[in-house]
């Protein structure tokens, strides 16, 4: 008897013309004590499945059976684990555990309950925190709870829509870690969803792609001995190609059909060449060392006394380059990027720009930010103007029509230029906020986590179409970001942060891989996994909030 089938089963919304088909003729078994990933994008219906199996909804068509029966509602058999956490606020981590076993095991004994919860919030790593209330615990956290209240009802199967992806890069692969090792240990079925290529193979023993038109994609064995270890995968050849084969698949069936209201960028032939203002505002800058970080320094007042965050921190930039940096949440990473924006105050040390001292923000500096901060009720046209006009008052209005113009087409928003902002999606609102970044000529370009928001397709499409404007321009850039790839794939440099507080430069690595780039060519590259393991190794160090001392003092300028 199959654990779970599901036997050509569709799901469609709405009636009539308003009708949507999410799934459809989807055909699956599930084998007992087997780890199933199914990869998607925002939109391939990966939630409306778990809900299926969950009992949550009822197919449009074909059946959802569970052990030979059909699965009708939800059961404490099907254990399931959402992106958001649900907890009640004033329940301790206990309590919220023990409420869900009071639910399934009415009549167990207290004492044995009580052993039950104990032993499950022991097992998630909190029982240093059993008597903490959900706001006095971290997203990672709370999301624990979730896991140890899933297991405390013991399921046969586990089901997690996503669970990770609301948490910081190191949380979440520190809990994958943790789910896999529950897994080894209860031996439960697993279905996990997700948008990540690494959690994926780290975690399951089938990968099943979903396409965007709601039908299942290639199936991926994963062949990786357990447990596994993603530092030593990054070194293992079974897990390169496995890696390189599920991504070029995810890109061609994704990106071929993401409907954004843009053009395919490899292949766009400008309409015009750099505009006239681009051109003349990049005019006589300097060359060597022409963002300089000197000793810098910043210090926050507390009532325990001055915090230094960021310590003596030191790099030369030349210009044209692109660095990327890197480091775990709390080490300073943006805390520098908005001192050289001029929004954050130096508290000792200096920046100079183009021989100048940084001092307040200037449209010189153009910031992206995660959040692009459109004014909704504008078109990408007129978000992009604002600046436009105020950094080209000599320039006609059709000149500044002309940068403006330029720029959207360049990152794909041809076609969707006097669409409102309200309209549009986050992909879509984060190109505008691109385009309006480079559109202001700055000399320096700042990105703090610009794709943290957005899911895995977006972010790969979107770091293509910023290299793709960025080999145009050669702007002086610097990006923050918590993703290793992220950091290689973009940057010339990438500069990597000790934890804070007193955080400062732990290591810079060299990226001399050939330009222009995109993903599917650097995953075939020899050298990348090396650059990979170098950024891993340093991220590794200092993984559980140690500082270990730099090595050395790393070279701080680019000759």
């Amino acid at each position: 008897m199959d654990f779970m089938k599901l036997d050509n089963v569709s799901k469609s919304f709405g009636e009539g013309t308003n009708r949507t088909d999410v799934l459809k003729n989807i055909d699956l078994t599930i084998e007992q004590g087997e780890f199933l990933v199914f990869l998607g994008f925002s939109g391939t219906g990966k939630t409306t499945l778990i809900n299926l199996m969950a009992g949550l909804e009822q197919p449009t068509k074909g059946a959802v059976t569970f052990k030979g029966q059909p699965v009708k509602e939800p059961g404490p058999e099907r254990g399931v684990i959402f992106q958001s956490y649900s907890l009640m606020p004033w329940l301790t981590v206990t309590g919220n555990v023990r409420l869900a076993v009071d639910t399934v095991f009415p009549k167990m004994p207290a004492a044995e309950k009580a052993e039950k919860v104990d032993h499950y919030v022991k097992m998630v790593g909190l029982g240093h925190a059993a008597q903490r209330r959900p706001a006095e615990l971290s997203g990672g956290m709370r999301q624990r709870v979730n896991v140890a209240r899933a297991l405390a009802m013991s399921p046969e199967m586990l089901l997690l829509d996503e669970p990770l992806s609301a948490l910081d890069a190191l949380t979440r692969a520190n809990l994958a870690d943790e789910i896999e090792s529950i897994w080894q240990t209860e031996k439960k079925t697993c279905v996990l969803i997700t948008n990540d290529v690494d959690e994926a193979i780290l975690l399951a023993d089938r990968i099943i792609t979903l396409n965007p038109d709601g039908t299942l994609g290639e199936e991926f064995k994963v062949g990786l001995e357990r447990p596994r270890d993603r530092t030593a995968m990054n070194n293992d050849d079974t897990f390169k190609k496995l890696r390189a084969d599920v991504t070029k698949y995810l890109m061609d069936v994704g990106i071929e059909a993401k409907i954004e209201g843009s053009r395919d960028l490899p292949n766009v032939t400008p309409i015009h060449n750099v505009p006239k203002a681009v051109a003349e505002a990049q005019e006589g800058l300097i060359e060597n060392r022409f963002l300089d970080f000197s000793q810098l320094h910043k210090v926050y007042p507390t009532p325990k006394g001055p915090l230094t965050v960021v310590e003596d921190f030191d790099l030369k930039v030349n210009r044209g380059e692109f660095i990327s940096l890197i480091g775990h949440s709390g080490c300073g990473k943006s805390t520098v990027l908005t001192m050289a924006a001029g929004l954050n105050e130096i508290s000792k040390g200096a920046i100079r720009l183009d021989g100048f001292h940084v001092e307040g923000a200037d449209p010189e500096r153009a910031v992206v930010f995660q959040s692009p901060n459109l004014f909704p009720w504008l078109t990408a046209r007129e978000n992009c103007a604002i600046g436009v006009d105020k950094v080209y008052p000599k320039a006609s209005q059709a000149e500044r029509q002309d940068v403006v113009e330029y720029y959207l087409e360049r990152v794909g928003l041809a076609d969707a230029m006097d669409k409102s902002a309200s309209e549009m999606s986050n992909g879509m609102k984060q190109r505008v906020g691109i385009a309006r970044a480079f559109s202001l000529s700055p000399k320096l370009l700042l990105l703090d986590e610009p794709f943290g928001m957005l899911d895995s397709l977006t972010r790969w499409e979107l770091q293509e179409v910023l290299m793709e404007v960025w080999e145009r321009t050669k702007v002086t850039a610097i990006c923050v970001t918590h993703d290793v790839d992220e950091a290689i794939l973009l940057a010339d440099r990438v500069v990597m942060m000790t934890n804070g507080p007193q955080a400062t430069i732990g290591k810079i690595v060299d990226v001399d891989l050939p330009r222009p780039r995109s993903r599917k060519a650097l995953l075939e590259h020899p050298d990348y996994y090396k650059y990979r393991q170098d950024v891993l190794d340093f991220l590794e160090e200092y993984e559980h909030g140690a500082k270990p001392k730099p090595k050395a003092k790393p070279a701080i300028a680019a000759e």
